[in-house]
């Protein structure tokens, strides 16, 4: 594979403080990822508002964050490195 399209592969995100984001549109954002097809919760239980404090805590703790994907202006909530 070419230089070319690896790049073109990678995303050019920035990452954006959830502290910094709209409470109500990081709920909203946080419940879409939490309920997105594929994610994988086994079989805790939980309710979706269990599920969405699970992930404030986990931004709040920086084991998670939210980017800013430049090319197609959507934003993901991915884990920190």
């Amino acid at each position: 594979m070419s230089e070319k399209q690896t790049d073109d592969q990678h995303e050019e995100g920035v990452e954006v403080p959830y502290d910094r984001i709209n409470p109500d549109t990081l709920r909203n954002m946080i419940q879409e990822f939490v309920t997105r097809d594929g994610a994988d919760w086994g079989d805790t239980g939980c309710s979706l508002e269990d599920k969405v404090e699970q992930v404030l805590e986990q931004l709040r703790n920086k084991k998670v964050k939210v980017v800013l994907d430049l090319r197609s202006q959507t934003a993901n909530i991915v884990a920190c490195r």
